[in-house]
């Protein structure tokens, strides 16, 4: 209902205003009325203008062209009584909500419609030109404003996205973090430990052909478990920072990562760049950590090769092993029945974790493959940031341009109007003045175009090109009539100073702007009308121009004073809202990092029982010389990890006080339910069917979207429907108008991001979102090894 109303009362408003002036305004102060064909043609034209401006927020495109049409009609219909405001209302909002290409066809179409009739009406006469300019302007002018406010509600838009996608972190925050424990612990657990296995399983075979094996076996397990150690801690957040990607490249932990893996009995080659670093590299180093440490599993003693290359802009990683040479021992092959059935997922987890993608399978000459193609957000350790030069008036947007058009034009229209009067000689002696007035007024308004990055050198800049008038009119020797128009030019000094109190920095700082302003405009005109040596027919100058100084400083004082506070208020009231978008964002943030605390803190309970216990007491029996508990502690550590990592799968269900169960699809009916009881005429539909079976994260997603839509609110009635078609669920709700934009609207994009599925939006109100209910690659799957060595 309310955005029923925003759309149309502004085109009922302009109606009834052309309608009042129609009948019986023009009559009541004796302007001409249309004819009967005229007045047919005039109704026409306001009934297709309020139509389309009606649509303006949906179609509006169509709803210029139809504005167009009703102005061009209107305007032959009736010259002097057809107002025409649609076509400016129509083309703002068109800027509004249209890309740049967009809007610039339409304001040349526009214009182009403009300057038709103008054609019509004048035909070619000197007036001609101060009509094709003012008409250019005023939708320039609506471009510009409108396009300015498009940038503004990309900006909100942009902090709803950031603040929804943080609200969707709070709540997968727990989530999130067992998903990376596992992956993480999976990752480091599993190579050291199946090192370990490795290394003792040989020593003890060969023990008595070589005795020295026991030996290193021995320090090897110690060393290792005690770096296991060291790693899981590091895990459960005793050392804070355990996932943040370190900016220094880490080439070189890679290498050390893979000579390791050499130092136990195979050959590896690996062809590195030299600065890999950030998060990308990370993921190499963890892909690359799993990759080997299967292939010790599956396929001991064969050969690697381990290649990452940089392309345009993404990292190129293979890891590939040779088939194992002959049987896999039988005390190497028991291994693979201690894996964790994480490993290939757990690499693409961390490939797209980073935004890449990962696959793995055989080798074309045999063995496996595994190939990741990783962003590389980073580039090459070193490269020098900003490179090449900026393009600074590309970088503009169509307001400022918009409004220099406007500040060098609009003063030329008080000329332009006076040509009628001109005759044919006269006009030929000024035109040369008057381009040199334009070329002046243009250097004057130049300056505006840096007014938002740099407010106080565009101030600077128009108030020092206004000087350049009174040394033209000095040394050119313009006329009086040209150089009188100069006054129009202090429209730049007018947005110059409301530009400081809006973009500069310290608002209590920039009083002096409107000082200055009014004390160099008041200096510049009086210059520049006593720069032929007379002064209002005075051969004296100087009382006069003092005389004439100080009203006009009192005068332009009291202007810009106010426009500098009008500044200051949108300042403050910018501000405002901008802070007020991080201290949420901040707030949703420190509660999501809570709420990862707790989990972590959870999990290090469970982590010190299962598998940092039996790694301690395994460094104990390695320093021991106990090689058979060694082997056997490795084991029952690897298994325990294996357990562990099962039951990271799925969040604790603990009795007693605690965090609710996240709620899924089947409590649709309950949220009905209760806003039934609040009041609100809500139906659902579909639920028991189509909420059978669903993964996890489909029904928890679509618990949300729909929880989110409705607290959009709307006093209308809300339908809610779900259908369950192969291998997707289809989730619509009707009636929430409020829904279809603005945060709301964010927060649902957001939300449907973080799985497979996708969402549409309405402007009669309605939300529909598509989710697939295909196990997602994040989603915990048990994986089982096949019989072949896969990596």
């Amino acid at each position: 209902m309310e955005t029923t109303i925003r759309n149309w009362l502004l085109p009922a408003l302009l109606a009834t205003g052309q309608l009042a002036w129609l009948w019986p305004g023009a009559g009541l102060v004796g302007a001409e009325v249309p004819g009967a064909a005229a007045l047919v043609a005039v109704l026409g034209a306001v009934a297709a203008e309020t139509a389309a401006l009606g649509r303006r927020r949906q179609t509006p495109v169509r709803a210029l062209a139809w504005s167009l049409g009703a102005l061009f009609v209107g305007q032959l219909a009736w010259q002097d009584g057809y107002f025409g405001l649609g076509t400016p209302i129509a083309l703002y909002s068109v800027a509004v909500r249209c890309p740049v290409p967009v809007t610039v066809r339409a304001l040349a179409a526009a214009v182009g419609v403009e300057w038709l009739l103008s054609l019509v009406h004048l035909g070619v006469r000197p007036a001609l030109a101060a009509e094709l300019v003012l008409g250019a302007l005023v939708y320039a002018v609506c471009v510009g404003l409108g396009e300015a406010r498009r940038q503004w509600l990309k900006g909100r838009s942009l902090a709803a996205g950031r603040l929804a996608g943080a609200e969707e972190t709070r709540r997968r925050a727990g989530d999130t973090e067992r998903q990376r424990l596992a992956r993480e612990l999976h990752d480091v657990s599993a190579h050291h430990l199946t090192s370990v296995v490795i290394t003792a399983d040989a020593a003890r075979r060969l023990g008595d052909s070589r005795p020295e094996l026991t030996a290193e076996a021995l320090t090897f397990a110690e060393r290792t478990g005690t770096e296991t150690l060291t790693a899981l801690r590091r895990l459960v957040g005793l050392l804070r920072d355990a996932d943040r990607p370190d900016p220094r490249p880490m080439t070189a932990r890679i290498e050390e990562l893979i000579a390791g893996f050499g130092r136990l009995g195979r050959p590896i080659d690996a062809v590195l760049p030299a600065d890999l670093a950030g998060p990308a590299a990370e993921a190499v180093h963890g892909i690359v950590r799993e990759a080997l440490t299967n292939a010790l599993r599956y396929a001991p003693g064969s050969a690697a090769h381990v290649s990452v290359v940089r392309g345009e802009g993404v990292l190129e990683l293979t890891v590939d092993n040779a088939p194992p040479r002959g049987a896999v021992p039988d005390g190497v092959g028991g291994v693979a029945g201690l894996g964790s059935g994480r490993g290939v997922a757990g690499m693409k987890e961390r490939a797209a974790a980073v935004g890449g993608e990962l696959t793995a399978g055989p080798a074309p000459g045999g063995g496996w493959r595994v190939r990741a193609t990783l962003p590389d957000v980073t580039g090459p350790w070193g490269a020098p940031e900003g490179a090449g030069g900026r393009d600074v008036l590309r970088e503009q947007r169509l307001a400022d341009p918009a409004l220099v058009l406007t500040a060098t034009l609009l003063p030329l229209v008080f000329a332009l109007v006076t040509m009628e009067e001109w005759t044919a000689t006269s006009l030929r002696a000024t035109l040369p003045d008057l381009l040199l007035v334009a070329a002046l007024l243009t250097a004057h308004a130049v300056p505006l175009l840096w007014r938002r990055r740099a407010p106080w050198p565009a101030f600077l800049g128009v108030l020092a090109t206004s000087w350049l008038w009174p040394v033209a009119v000095a040394v050119a020797g313009l006329p009086s009539r040209v150089s009188e128009f100069f006054a129009g030019g202090a429209l730049a000094e007018l947005l110059a100073v409301y530009a400081v109190a809006v973009y500069g920095r310290g608002a209590a700082r920039t009083w002096p702007a409107w000082c200055a302003a009014a004390v160099s405009l008041s200096g510049t005109l009086v210059a520049t009308a006593g720069a032929d040596g007379r002064l209002m027919d005075e051969t004296s100058i100087w009382p006069v121009a003092l005389v004439m100084f100080i009203p006009l400083t009192v005068l332009f004082a009291a202007v810009f004073a106010a426009l500098w506070g009008a500044g200051l208020a949108v300042r403050r009231r910018r501000l405002r809202i901008l802070a007020w978008d991080d201290y949420a964002l901040a707030g949703t943030l420190w509660h999501a990092e809570r709420a990862a605390d707790a989990e972590r803190h959870r999990l290090a309970a469970k982590l010190h029982d299962a598998v940092l216990h039996p790694t301690t007491a395994l460094v104990e029996q390695a320093r021991q010389g106990r090689l058979e508990e060694v082997a056997a502690g490795a084991r029952a550590a690897l298994a325990a990890m294996r357990e562990l990592l099962h039951s990271l799968g799925k969040p604790e269900e603990a009795p007693g006080p605690g965090p609710a169960p996240a709620p899924t699809a089947a409590d649709l009916d309950a949220l009905c339910r209760s806003m039934r009881a609040a009041g609100r005429d809500v139906t659902l539909r579909g639920l028991p069917r189509a909420a059978r079976n669903l993964p996890p994260s489909v029904t928890r997603s679509a618990y949300r979207m729909v929880e989110a839509a409705l607290d959009a609110g709307g006093r209308g009635p809300v339908r809610v429907t779900l259908r369950r078609r192969r291998n997707t669920l289809r989730v619509t709700v009707t009636g929430v108008p409020a829904a279809v934009t603005g945060p709301v609207a964010e927060r649902l994009k957001v939300q449907v991001g973080t799985g497979t599925g996708s969402v549409t939006f309405e402007q009669t109100g309605t939300v529909r979102v598509l989710l697939s209910t295909r196990p997602s690659p994040r989603e915990p799957v048990q994986e089982v090894f096949p019989s072949s060595p896969p990596v």
